[in-house]
């Protein structure tokens, strides 16, 4: 399970989305990463190691750019390198980086073809390594020296009939804009948003989690649903539609952490009035929900998970 968090802006977007990596620090402490585009360039930082620990201002201020993507990793395949850190990138075609939420069941059968079939060398065992070369090479057979959302969703529609788990996905097309993806399924949650610049328009989000839309200022507009993906433009047109041939709209179980207050699946998820005993300071209060029950925990980003306790689910479908 990670975090995952894609804005596009009018002006500077590198202090939200550090501020969208620490509200879903939740989902991932092993590593953190944050890439902008600026113009024609591109700029990244990542390392293993908590968000506060990963960006000092020294990083921050090289972070230039009013379009970009963040990632927060808890490793569930591969291994806790800092090389399958994230976002990853990859030069062709346009230059295209990605963070990937979940897993693929199928990946040493890809990697496989994308060297046979697609003469792409892997550098790593993260299946986000294999998501995003799936991307980019079903991107560059639509033959275009700029696509369009048409021949994006074309290409991510692709990419669902190659890969097979349960995956979210914002990625960065340089010179292009956003777009965020979820599997066939809907197993891995997402969700966009957008604030309006009163002198310069509106203002994008795709994220992980209702918090961070909420956290930053922004309105929720809508989940991105089963096969659907949202594509947003450097001009802040938004493009939606269903890419994925068998999308199912019924919601699956979420095996993950979340934040109290958060909205998964048009569910809104609140604790109940029990009141918790060990309120640990410096530790911070999220959900593991498991399909029949949900947990509430104080998460220790330094050592383990401790001191839960079963609480009574209160789901309110918005």
């Amino acid at each position: 399970m990670c975090g995952v968090v894609g804005i596009v802006g009018k002006g500077p977007v590198n202090q939200d989305i550090y501020d969208a990596l620490t509200v879903l620090q939740h989902r991932g402490q092993d590593a953190a990463g944050i890439v902008t585009a600026d113009g024609d360039r591109l700029h990244l930082r990542k390392d293993t190691g908590l968000v506060s620990q990963v960006f000092q201002q020294r990083h921050m201020h090289r972070l230039a750019g009013n379009m970009g993507i963040g990632h927060v990793r808890y490793p569930t395949a591969g291994t806790s390198s800092s090389a399958e850190a994230q976002p990853m990138y990859v030069n062709s075609p346009y230059g295209i980086s990605i963070a990937h939420n979940g897993n693929l069941i199928n990946s040493k059968k890809v990697t496989k073809s994308l060297l046979e079939k697609d003469l792409s060398f892997l550098n790593t065992d993260s299946d986000s390594e294999v998501l995003l070369n799936v991307f980019a090479n079903e991107l560059r057979r639509q033959g275009k020296m700029s696509p369009g959302p048409e021949d994006i969703f074309a290409a991510i529609k692709a990419t669902h009939r190659r890969v097979k788990g349960a995956y979210s996905a914002v990625i960065m097309i340089n010179g292009l804009g956003i777009v965020g993806f979820r599997d066939p399924l809907g197993i891995r949650p997402l969700i966009f948003g957008n604030k309006d610049n009163d002198l310069l328009g509106a203002e994008y989000i795709i994220a992980s989690e209702s918090t961070v839309i909420d956290n930053l200022g922004y309105e929720v507009i809508d989940d991105i649903g089963a096969g659907e993906a949202v594509f947003i433009g450097l001009d802040g047109k938004v493009f939606r539609k269903k890419c994925a041939d068998n999308a199912s709209s019924t919601p699956n179980c979420n095996n993950g952490f979340v934040r109290i207050g958060s909205i998964s699946f048009g569910t809104a998820l609140v604790a109940g009035k029990k009141r918790v005993p060990y309120p640990a300071a410096g530790k911070r209060q999220v959900l593991i929900i498991n399909c029949s029950r949900i947990y509430i925990i104080f998460q220790d980003f330094h050592d383990n998970y401790t001191e839960y306790l079963v609480i009574s689910s209160l789901l309110t479908t918005l």
